[in-house]
């Protein structure tokens, strides 16, 4: 089966590149499932009901997030009561939504969502590593399939935790950074690995924002504004080929495309 996982949405250019590139990459590469991560879909901070529906209404199967999920309070509800929506699981007991999902897909065979978040630079929560080990358990008594959303800000970590799961998932991809990176990979347990997919959005910008403000905040370290970026914006995804009976990754391949005009 072929899974597409679409990196970070940031603001209504990510939005749009997802609308008007999704059904394309879907018939070109006979995609099975939609993965994307929404965490900055809305103006990039967090993401609001009205988005992910429309997400989901333009092709993405399951959505995951991270940190800022939690920036648009009208959300919460949401997370509670859409299960197609994930927060990283670590997040403590109490915290609205959940962090894991197993659906089936529609040629029929069932797959394992995980969404996991860092502790290096970031807000303290739950020990990544041990959260993502009870949930692979769990799962692995449903299916083999199993992908994980790692959104993380070091490299080191999300690198640490695809060896952790070698051989248990069927990938493990990194979001969060914005930043595509070039180390595409199968491990020798079979799980394919991706540092970062990088962003879907406005790429002539400082990670999805103007230039402008994100620049005045770092030479004057003052309190700034940011606003989402529109020139030259493009989808970033990870296309996964997994076995349906194995859960091995047989091929992983970068797929970026630019949205013609913009």
């Amino acid at each position: 089966m072929r899974v597409l996982f679409i990196g970070d949405i940031v603001g209504g250019p990510g939005r749009r590149a997802v609308a008007e590139l999704l059904p394309r990459l879907v018939d070109q590469h006979r995609v099975d499932l939609v993965i994307a991560n929404c965490e900055n879909a809305a103006g990039g901070f967090g993401a609001t009901p009205e988005i992910c529906d429309q997400l989901f209404k333009v092709g993405v199967d399951v959505l995951t997030s991270g940190n800022h999920i939690w920036d648009k309070k009208e959300i919460y509800p949401y997370l509670n009561s859409q299960e197609r929506l994930l927060r990283p699981i670590n997040y403590p007991p109490g915290a609205p939504g959940r962090g894991e999902l197993v659906l089936t897909a529609p040629g029929g065979e069932r797959v394992a969502v995980l969404n996991v978040i860092g502790l290096i630079f970031m807000d303290h929560t739950d020990d990544p590593f041990r959260a993502a080990q009870a949930a692979v358990e769990r799962f692995r008594a449903e299916t083999p399939v199993i992908i994980v959303d790692m959104h993380a800000e070091a490299t080191s970590e999300k690198m640490a935790m695809g060896w952790f799961l070698d051989g248990k998932v069927s990938a493990v991809v990194g979001t969060h950074t914005h930043v595509p990176t070039a180390d595409e990979r199968i491990l020798p347990g079979g799980t394919g690995y991706l540092t970062d997919i990088g962003m879907t959005g406005p790429f002539d910008s400082i990670i999805g924002m103007r230039q402008e403000e994100a620049l005045e905040k770092f030479l004057t370290l003052l309190p700034r504004r940011f606003e989402v970026a529109a020139g030259n914006v493009r989808l970033n995804s990870v296309l996964l080929d997994l076995d349906g009976e194995t859960g091995r990754c047989r091929a992983i391949q970068r797929v970026s495309l630019p949205l013609p005009g913009r």
